[in-house]
């Protein structure tokens, strides 16, 4: 899918808090609940084999429409690339990402799972080639990165972190950190792989500051 006229208009939206899924990542999800079991069936039907991963909106209150939390206006879609069924019924899948989307309006009725109209046009870059981001000093980032993991008692395979290229780098980490929901979405909707990137050491050193405004301890 290199052009914008290949994405369809409507697709399934999976609203599941604090999962963030980006343009050329993998995400692995386990899917067990009988509408989302349906929602498989019925991607792998059609010639998109599109999901778009969504996080719910938290509202003061808690205050749900028709029984369904809202939606954030921005998710990211994904193509159903693996799949595998348990003996109990369960699937095992996976979601590489495709584009991000702005939902225009859900569509009611006819499936239990969730729907929508979306308009990829805003972007529209996702679909070329990989991001680069020209400010990127990989050392002192990678020095930020192993604090944080030690701070939060986090394990990683920090070879294959430091070959990935970074766009690679940046967005596995988007997706694999601990951060909020929200904090989550503000790197989803960043417009750019530097932006994110700024976002993402933002977040972190203000973790590191056990969530303070204090000066960022060496």
């Amino acid at each position: 899918m290199k052009n914008i006229l290949d994405l369809p208009e409507t697709i399934p939206v999976f609203p599941l808090p604090g999962a963030l899924l980006l343009p050329r990542a993998r995400l692995p999800l386990h899917i067990f609940e009988p509408r989302y079991l349906q929602m498989i069936d019925d991607c792998l039907k059609t010639p998109s084999r599109l999901i778009g991963m969504i996080h719910p909106r938290d509202l003061p209150g808690g205050h749900v429409v028709k029984g369904e939390s809202k939606l954030h206006a921005i998710g990211c879609a994904g193509r159903l690339t693996g799949f595998s069924e348990t003996e109990d019924g369960r699937y095992m899948i996976s979601l590489t990402g495709v584009s991000r989307f702005r939902v225009t309006q859900e569509v009611s009725g006819f499936t239990p799972y969730r729907r929508a109209t979306v308009d990829w046009a805003p972007f529209v870059r996702d679909l070329g080639k990989p991001e680069t981001d020209p400010g990127f000093k990989r050392e002192p980032f990678m020095a930020l990165l192993a604090r944080f993991f030690e701070a939060m008692e986090l394990s990683t395979d920090w070879s294959s972190l430091k070959e990935a290229d970074a766009e690679m780098l940046i967005n596995s980490l988007s997706m694999l950190c601990p951060f909020s929901p929200e904090d989550k979405q503000a790197l989803l909707e960043a417009p750019s792989l530097t932006n994110r990137r700024e976002t993402m050491v933002t977040l972190i050193e203000f973790a590191l500051r056990g969530g303070s405004g204090e000066e960022l301890m060496q």
